[in-house]
């Protein structure tokens, strides 16, 4: 599969992670060049758009990402 879409922008990464370059490592080879269907934040992006991503929402909290998305849909 193809990195993610929005990897090169996303501000999780680019502003919240740089501080924690092992789990930056792990998560974006787990999700961004793997399989960004299984990332929350992607999720969120697709459904509700880039401003509806909360910044604090990291990609393996599926669970949240669909109460956001049943929130606001």
């Amino acid at each position: 599969m193809a990195n993610c879409e929005n990897l090169s922008g996303c501000p999780f990464f680019n502003d919240v992670i740089p501080n924690m370059p092992i789990t930056a490592q792990y998560l974006k080879k787990t999700y961004c060049t793997s399989d960004p269907y299984q990332c929350a934040r992607y999720m969120v992006c697709k459904a509700l758009g880039k401003a509806k991503v909360p910044l604090e929402l990291f990609p393996e909290e599926y669970d949240k990402a669909q109460r956001i998305i049943e929130m606001r849909a």
